[in-house]
């Protein structure tokens, strides 16, 4: 309790150490800014779905015309681990490269953050975990330039890498101004060939940053200003972009949604719904997108109580005409609003996702220890995780 009471009152900052660039057909001007920004040769990094995808191509397409060699590393795996880092690091060594591009989603941009963090520093990127005795980051990384492929975890602007360490089945954090990226080019063209699934996991995953981001213990007024507008963008774009991946407005909104959620992690985290889908992805390997969805209903009927004031603004935000509501009726709206959405999206169960009931005790107690439960607005134990995980799966 102390900690929490020490991250409560302790002076808060919001530093945004990335150039933000975006609009429809913006992908082709990657080949020019990375000129700009003096890098010679670039290492791509990016997973073989994108690039099957055809998604790599104008970026490719942008650098060839720009007269810049590059090098491709197709190797990003979901959940990235380790070693899928160690051979990005290798690569980026053996073609003399001095700056990298992360196209893709979370995975790819994750990466490529780590990258940066062994190239910079010269160790593996375990070494920064953000846990106590572990080093902190002291040197910038190389140039990055995030081009998101998909409208979810706001990497491109976040100040976070997650890498998962198989031998202890966890996914960690990298974190801090100087991990983030130089520059990201958004350009919601690459975003329409996303699958509806794709589409509504990742972004229920923007949706929940705001939603966690605006009432955990970390809020300030920078970070619930981009909060509440990433919202309003979510709630009304994403079933439209779910319905028709064509629809170019809906993806823009939702492309918007997801930088503007991850702006408003600032340089804090989140809460409940990261701290157990996060150490879940390391247990199961879950796609880490629909697992948020399936467990942000149950994380805000457990939390409303900690924020109500803040909980009823989110009703308005998704839309909810809250006229004549007490804070508590609308606070129980906005939970609400969350359920339908995710029912409107067909998003899977945990237990329709591969994750079993009889995980339940081992889930809780990891999620407990997740740095992110410190920011969670209603105190949190391993018996409150247990009861909503209890809650995902239907049990009570």
């Amino acid at each position: 309790m102390f900690m929490r009471f020490e991250r409560m009152h302790r002076v808060k900052e919001f530093e945004i150490p990335t150039v933000m660039k975006n609009g429809i057909g913006a992908v082709k001007i990657v080949g020019k800014e990375v000129k700009k920004l003096g890098v010679s040769k670039p290492l791509i990094v990016t997973d073989q779905g994108v690039l099957n995808a055809g998604l790599v191509n104008p970026v490719i397409d942008s650098l060839k015309k720009a007269g810049l060699p590059y090098a491709l590393y197709d190797k990003v795996i979901p959940n990235p681990d380790l070693e899928c880092v160690a051979k990005g690091t290798e690569m980026y060594k053996a073609e003399g490269c001095d700056g990298l591009i992360a196209v893709g989603g979370g995975s790819s941009m994750d990466t490529a953050k780590a990258v940066g963090v062994e190239i910079s520093h010269g160790e593996p990127v375990l070494e920064y975990e953000c846990a106590e005795g572990k080093k902190t980051l002291s040197k910038r990384i190389p140039t990055l330039i995030t081009i998101p492929t998909t409208a979810g975890t706001g990497s491109e602007v976040t100040q976070w890498a997650v890498i998962t360490d198989p031998a202890r089945q966890f996914k960690f954090n990298v974190g801090g101004p100087l991990i983030a990226a130089h520059l990201t080019i958004i350009d919601p063209e690459l975003h329409v060939t996303m699958p509806p699934l794709v589409t509504a996991g990742t972004g229920m995953d923007a949706l929940c940053h705001a939603i966690e981001c605006y009432t955990c213990h970390y809020a300030q007024p920078a970070t619930d200003a981009v909060a509440l507008l990433a919202i309003e963008y979510a709630a009304k774009y994403l079933r439209r972009a779910v319905a028709n991946g064509q629809d170019i407005e809906a993806r823009y909104g939702m492309a918007m949604a997801a930088m503007l959620a991850g702006l408003s992690y600032g340089s804090e985290s989140a809460g409940a719904v990261h701290a157990m889908t996060q150490t879940l992805g390391g247990i199961v390997p879950v796609a880490h997108g629909t697992a948020v969805a399936a467990a942000l209903g149950p994380v805000m009927e457990y939390n409303w109580m900690g924020e109500p004031e803040k909980f009823a603004r989110i009703a308005q935000a998704m839309g909810v005409n809250t006229f004549g509501m007490t804070a508590e009726e609308a606070a129980l709206a906005a939970v609400e609003a969350v359920y339908e959405l995710v029912d409107d999206l067909n998003i899977p169960s945990l237990e329709e996702q591969g994750v079993s009931p009889d995980l339940i005790p081992r889930l809780a107690e990891e999620a407990y220890k997740d740095p992110q439960t410190v920011g969670n607005p209603r105190d949190i134990d391993v018996k409150g995780y247990e009861a909503i995980y209890r809650r995902c799966f239907g049990l009570d």
